[in-house]
């Protein structure tokens, strides 16, 4: 009855039709399957085959999370932290996250970390969030990626490792990130958890200012620089500013 649903969700073998699939969802979830009551949460939070309807959505939430669905208790914790559906609960949030991240969720695992360096809902504990972020970044979330690498190069609850830091700032950058790219122009600057390289770091700064994370002191830094090394740095970045003209066009 799910796969049934699916098909009929994405159109594939069989004509595209909303209504069908959240029928069949709805009957596949009455009998107990969790991927269908997410599958028709999704369906009431967007609004397909109906209006939308949040506390339906939650109920079903609700229900697949207690049947071990990692997706489905992180996106409940999400309304607990939100405050609109239900009255904010950090402490909640937080156990949800905590199912959801032992499943497997990245995204909760980085929800967590981030409730763990701040102190809500949790207590406070900086190993802790960082063990959360490098779970989540080692699975690919960027933000937590970006995160882990601050972590490491300040130290905070783990090894202070600025080539570390590197690694995963330069891994952010690649992955489009502003922040990630305006750091590890830095680092290219000061020659710092790896070799200084002028044009690099020019190139990465050039980036990361298009991309909305200007700073001074590299803006400073690249005008100081010879003409050539600003050249060589112009070029380098092209295909990146190439790439957010067209991402905003």
């Amino acid at each position: 009855m799910t796969l049934l649903g699916e098909l009929y969700a994405a159109g594939l073998g069989v004509p595209q039709n909303d209504q069908k699939a959240a029928e069949w969802y709805a009957f596949a979830a009455g009998r107990g399957d969790r991927e269908a009551m997410f599958a028709l949460a999704m369906f009431r939070l967007g609004g397909r085959a109906g209006p939308k309807d949040l506390g339906e959505a939650a109920r079903l939430l609700a229900a697949a999370a207690k049947l071990g669905h990692a997706a489905a208790a992180y996106d409940l914790g999400l309304f607990y932290v939100e405050g609109q559906l239900f009255p904010q609960d950090l402490g909640r949030a937080a156990e949800l996250f905590r199912t959801a991240a032992a499943a497997g969720s990245a995204e909760a695992q980085y929800a967590l970390a981030v409730l763990h360096k701040e102190g809500r809902g949790v207590p406070q504990n900086p190993a802790e969030a960082a063990r959360l972020l490098e779970r989540a970044a080692v699975a690919g979330i960027v933000d937590a990626q970006v995160e882990y690498a601050i972590a490491l190069f300040n130290g905070t609850g783990v090894t202070k490792d600025e080539a570390r830091a590197a690694i995963w700032f330069r891994r952010a950058a690649m992955r489009g990130n502003a922040v990630a790219q305006n750091r590890l122009a830095r680092l290219l600057s000061a020659g710092r958890g790896l070799t200084a390289d002028p044009v690099e770091a020019v190139k990465w700064h050039l980036v990361a200012k298009a991309g909305g994370a200007g700073d001074p002191f590299m803006e400073d830094y690249a005008q100081k620089q010879t003409p050539e090394v600003r050249q060589n740095a112009e070029k380098a970045a092209q295909g990146w500013l190439e790439m957010l003209r067209q991402s905003r066009s």
